[in-house]
Protein backbone atom coordinates (compact mmCIF):
# COMPACT_ATOMS: atom_id res chain seq x y z
CA UNK A 1 0.00 0.00 0.00
CA UNK A 2 1.35 3.38 -0.98
CA UNK A 3 1.60 6.35 1.37
CA UNK A 4 -0.74 8.30 -0.90
CA UNK A 5 -3.40 5.59 -0.45
CA UNK A 6 -3.09 5.81 3.34
CA UNK A 7 -3.41 9.60 3.18
CA UNK A 8 -6.48 9.30 0.92
CA UNK A 9 -8.12 6.84 3.33
CA UNK A 10 -7.27 9.10 6.26
CA UNK A 11 -8.83 12.05 4.42
CA UNK A 12 -12.01 10.07 3.73
CA UNK A 13 -12.17 9.08 7.42
CA UNK A 14 -11.57 12.73 8.39
CA UNK A 15 -8.32 11.85 10.17
CA UNK A 16 -5.28 14.04 10.27
CA UNK A 17 -2.05 12.12 9.71
CA UNK A 18 1.50 13.39 9.59
CA UNK A 19 3.79 12.12 6.85
CA UNK A 20 5.67 9.99 9.41
CA UNK A 21 2.41 8.39 10.62
CA UNK A 22 1.28 7.74 7.05
CA UNK A 23 4.61 6.05 6.27
CA UNK A 24 4.39 3.89 9.41
CA UNK A 25 0.74 2.93 8.76
CA UNK A 26 1.53 2.08 5.13
CA UNK A 27 4.24 -0.32 6.33
CA UNK A 28 1.95 -1.90 8.92
CA UNK A 29 -0.88 -2.30 6.40
CA UNK A 30 1.53 -3.88 3.92
CA UNK A 31 2.57 -6.38 6.61
CA UNK A 32 -1.08 -7.25 7.27
CA UNK A 33 -1.86 -7.62 3.56
CA UNK A 34 1.23 -9.82 3.10
CA UNK A 35 0.06 -12.06 5.95
CA UNK A 36 -3.40 -12.35 4.38
CA UNK A 37 -1.82 -13.30 1.05
CA UNK A 38 0.29 -15.98 2.74
CA UNK A 39 -2.76 -17.35 4.55
CA UNK A 40 -4.78 -17.41 1.31
CA UNK A 41 -1.96 -19.31 -0.41
CA UNK A 42 -2.22 -22.23 2.03
CA UNK A 43 -4.06 -25.36 0.93
CA UNK A 44 -6.93 -25.88 3.36
CA UNK A 45 -8.76 -28.64 1.50
CA UNK A 46 -9.82 -31.36 3.89
CA UNK A 47 -9.28 -29.25 7.00
CA UNK A 48 -12.37 -29.03 9.17
CA UNK A 49 -13.23 -25.49 10.38
CA UNK A 50 -13.01 -24.94 14.12
CA UNK A 51 -15.17 -22.66 16.24
CA UNK A 52 -12.39 -22.43 18.82
CA UNK A 53 -8.67 -22.93 18.14
CA UNK A 54 -8.29 -24.72 21.47
CA UNK A 55 -11.18 -27.07 20.64
CA UNK A 56 -12.78 -25.99 23.93
CA UNK A 57 -16.46 -26.13 24.72
CA UNK A 58 -18.54 -23.65 26.64
CA UNK A 59 -19.58 -24.90 30.06
CA UNK A 60 -23.23 -24.04 30.44
CA UNK A 61 -25.09 -23.87 33.71
CA UNK A 62 -28.53 -25.35 34.20
CA UNK A 63 -31.37 -22.97 33.41
CA UNK A 64 -32.93 -22.70 36.85
CA UNK A 65 -34.92 -19.96 38.55
CA UNK A 66 -32.68 -18.45 41.23
CA UNK A 67 -34.66 -15.37 42.21
CA UNK A 68 -38.31 -14.44 42.12
CA UNK A 69 -39.86 -11.00 41.95
CA UNK A 70 -42.66 -10.06 44.33
CA UNK A 71 -44.92 -8.29 41.85
CA UNK A 72 -47.51 -7.35 44.46
CA UNK A 73 -44.86 -5.65 46.61
CA UNK A 74 -43.64 -3.53 43.70
CA UNK A 75 -47.14 -2.70 42.48
CA UNK A 76 -48.24 -1.66 45.96
CA UNK A 77 -46.19 1.54 45.55
CA UNK A 78 -47.48 2.26 42.01
CA UNK A 79 -50.12 4.98 41.61
CA UNK A 80 -52.37 2.68 39.55
CA UNK A 81 -52.13 -1.06 39.04
CA UNK A 82 -54.76 -3.59 38.08
CA UNK A 83 -54.62 -7.31 37.33
CA UNK A 84 -50.84 -7.43 37.60
CA UNK A 85 -50.38 -4.54 35.15
CA UNK A 86 -49.26 -0.96 35.70
CA UNK A 87 -51.85 1.55 34.48
CA UNK A 88 -50.40 4.69 32.91
CA UNK A 89 -52.04 7.80 31.47
CA UNK A 90 -52.83 7.79 27.77
CA UNK A 91 -50.28 9.93 25.90
CA UNK A 92 -51.29 9.31 22.27
CA UNK A 93 -54.83 9.90 21.01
Amino acid sequence: MEISEVQKIAHLARLSLSDDDATRYAGELNNILELVERMNARDTDGIRPMSNPLDATQGLRADEVTETIDRELFQSSAPLAEGGLYLVPKVID
